[in-house]
């Protein structure tokens, strides 16, 4: 198949459209290369799958609607993987309109690229945010998510409604998967475990929101790439039992799912903290504060949903998956440790 992954610099992009291609998939990879966080670590992602011969990168932004109308008209993907978005609760604080552009805008783009072009499936990024004020644990694809907390939120569960819509007016399949606290390799700098090990290596304090007492459903890379490809290869059908007196949220009678995809099994941050002190042999000094505005206290993952559908089961406890974060970060940055040791 000749797939598009959006956001292919990226953490999950990166690892979805380099595993795409080991099992020897086109990819068309785009990212506009932003600098919201470092742009040498998307660089170096970008630079590895450069190495495939099954690989090309794009770089326009997905709010250049005629850039992306062409790329589409030019291409002709099979599928579309759309990673792609200004991410991070916090900054939508600072940097609203950011989320617009590149959230609404940009996936209407995808959209209307997937409707006109014969796509047979889009799989899309939401994001656990959407569960925002909702306090019944574990969260369910069948409860309701309209009382986000901040506008990144909101903008993924934007996204959420304009792919049913698509799938309702034009029949285009599409998968929506609600991402729940991705680490590993590569991974961001602006999470929690890029932040803690940088700052404990350099002997710094880290920020410690909610004075510790929350729980995330921390979800180790390699197990969200495997969720992805398993729904991205199971296209979306319609509901044959959905019942409009009593709709479903999670499913429809148009060709349109939603997934969450998590590890089901939450982790106190402090025991998170604590997996990634015994990694590096040092403990952390705590700078203890309550939580952010925007900030979901907890989060957990009903995924049986989608493990009925397509199988998915992670496997990848905090203790292993930390160790290879570790282990990454020390080789990745080793000169940068050198000169500051």
């Amino acid at each position: 198949m000749k797939i598009l992954i959006t956001g292919a610099a990226g953490f999950i992009g990166f690892t979805t459209a380099k595993q795409l291609l080991e099992r020897g998939d086109t990819v068309v990879g785009l990212d506009n290369f932003n600098d919201y966080y470092d742009v040498s670590l998307k660089e170096a992602r970008a630079a590895i799958l450069d190495k495939f011969d099954n690989f090309s990168m794009v770089r326009i932004d997905l709010a250049d609607r005629a850039a992306m109308d062409a790329l589409f008209a030019k291409e002709k993907f099979d599928k579309v993987v759309h990673l792609a978005a200004q991410a991070g609760v916090r900054y939508s604080l600072e940097n609203p309109h950011a989320y617009i552009e590149s959230n609404i805008v940009g996936t209407l783009h995808v959209l209307e690229g997937c409707r006109h072009n014969g796509v047979a499936h889009l799989v899309y990024a939401s994001s656990s945010s959407v569960y925002g004020a909702n306090t019944a644990m574990p969260f369910s694809i069948h409860q309701n998510v309209d009382h986000p907390l901040a506008l990144y939120g909101a903008t993924k569960k934007a996204n959420e409604l304009m792919a049913h819509t698509y799938s309702s007016l034009y029949k285009l399949p599409t998968t929506g998967l609600r991402f729940f606290t991705v680490y590993g390799p590569f991974g961001r700098p602006d999470m929690a475990l890029f932040m803690f090990t940088k700052n404990i290596l350099e002997g710094k304090p880290i920020d410690v929101f909610n004075y510790g007492k929350h729980k995330r459903d921390f979800t180790y890379i390699d197990d969200i790439v495997e969720g992805v490809i398993r729904t991205m290869d199971n296209t979306a059908t319609p509901d044959k039992d959905w019942d409009p007196a009593n709709p479903d949220p999670g499913t429809s009678r148009a060709p349109y799912r939603i997934y969450n995809i998590g590890n089901q099994q939450p982790v106190e941050l402090m025991d998170y903290i604590g997996a990634i002190e015994d990694c590096l042999g040092k403990k952390a000094e705590k700078n203890l504060l309550p939580l952010q505005p925007g900030d979901v206290p907890d989060t957990w993952a009903d995924t049986e949903d989608l493990a009925a559908d397509v199988g998915y089961q992670p496997s990848t406890p905090i203790e292993v998956g930390v160790k290879n974060f570790v282990e990454w970060y020390l080789e990745f940055y080793k000169d940068d440790l050198k000169r500051t040791a």
